[in-house]
């Protein structure tokens, strides 16, 4: 993700931020143009940019920004009540327990960092007006009366996601009892998300054959292939061919699983060009673990080869520096060769490339 700076004075502001801490200018996130605007209320009661190179356009925050769940803004002349990020809510908390808008809070967070890839790769974003099997959320908190929990998953567009996820205490306990090395809020929104467009841009695309080819053959049952995960445990020897060992269990789950993953590794990668990372260890005589970001990740023209070796010594920079610091690592996963072949499929699927792949 790139660093934002408040145009009215210029101080570095974090993306989730609605003031300036300096100047104390109101602020809010506007995707189309991927700014973020220093902002007075006017008479009329929308708000006016202001600041270096603002051009005096007129805006409403988000519905959603009275819970103070969201700082997306929409233009005061279009009519739109909820942001292009919110207006994919089917189902949110009640907000009349102040424990629920906080968990909700925690959701939108992940989700518009979502969304700010979704933008920069100019991928399809309906909604369930806009389209049958459109993108929606719903947010679901168990309930006493019946048995079961809230199951987080995707179905023909509409993606649960269980409340207490949010719950980081509740979240580390179901992380460590189904063994995974990572399970984030952040991460449940990419994988889900990825079965979506996995409906969009491959089935509806008419490219099952082409990614057949490189995640297997998705025909075969996949509520058999869960009994038999659950049943036996992981798949042995899934570290030679999956990046993780829940995308050993169906060809669904590793596409969402990689796509997952490509968008941890290009909004990283987008974070370390903003703050010029580079990592030259003196040791690193064969440049191993070297790299600069100094490309554009979300550009069509960036090879896989260039994503996935710049990560490669990002990641391992990371993990270095989380465990210097007593954390577990931030990326505890190794990406096989096979790996590699998936997300260069990714990149070539967002960037419209697979039928010409498939054909040279």
């Amino acid at each position: 993700m790139r660093l934002f700076a408040c145009p009215s004075c210029n101080q570095v502001v974090y993306f989730e931020n609605v003031v300036c801490e300096r100047c104390n200018h109101a602020l809010g996130y506007e995707p189309t143009s991927n700014r973020m605007l220093a902002l007075e209320q006017n008479s009329e009661g929308d708000w006016t940019s202001v600041g270096e190179k603002s051009d005096g356009s007129r805006w409403f925050y988000c519905t959603n920004y009275a819970h103070g769940v969201c700082n997306w803004l929409v233009p005061a002349e279009g009519g739109q009540q909820f942001c292009a990020c919110c207006r994919h809510n089917l189902v949110v908390p009640n907000t009349a327990d102040a424990a629920n808008v906080e968990l909700w809070r925690r959701m939108e967070v992940a989700k518009r960092r979502l969304f700010y890839t979704i933008f920069r790769l100019n991928l399809p974003r309906d909604t369930r007006s806009e389209h049958p099997e459109g993108l929606g959320f719903q947010f679901l908190s168990d309930d006493p009366a019946e048995e079961g929990q809230v199951m987080t998953g995707h179905d023909d567009g509409l993606i649960t996601i269980a409340l207490v996820e949010a719950d980081d205490a509740e979240r580390e306990r179901r992380r460590s009892a189904m063994g995974e090395p990572y399970r984030t809020l952040l991460g449940h929104f990419r994988h889900e998300v990825g079965h979506w467009y996995w409906d969009r841009l491959v089935r509806d695309a008419g490219l099952l054959d082409q990614c057949r080819a490189v995640f297997g053959d998705d025909t075969f049952d996949y509520d058999e292939a869960l009994k038999i995960h659950y049943a036996h445990g992981p798949k042995p020897g899934w570290q030679n061919d999956f990046v993780s060992s829940y995308a050993a269990v169906h060809p669904w789950e590793d596409f969402a699983e990689t796509w997952a993953h490509y968008f941890h590794i290009t909004d990283t990668l987008d974070t370390a060009r903003a703050l010029g990372f580079k990592v030259d260890p003196r040791v690193d005589k064969e440049d191993a673990i070297t790299t600069e970001a100094d490309f554009d990740v979300y550009s069509a023209r960036t090879s896989n080869v260039d994503i996935v070796t710049s990560w490669f010594a990002t990641a391992a920079a990371l993990n270095m520096l989380n465990r210097s610091v007593g954390l577990s690592d931030a990326y505890p996963f190794v990406l096989a060769e096979p790996v590699v072949t998936k997300l260069g499929f990714i990149h070539d699927l967002v960037h419209g490339r697979v039928r010409s792949r498939a054909a040279a």
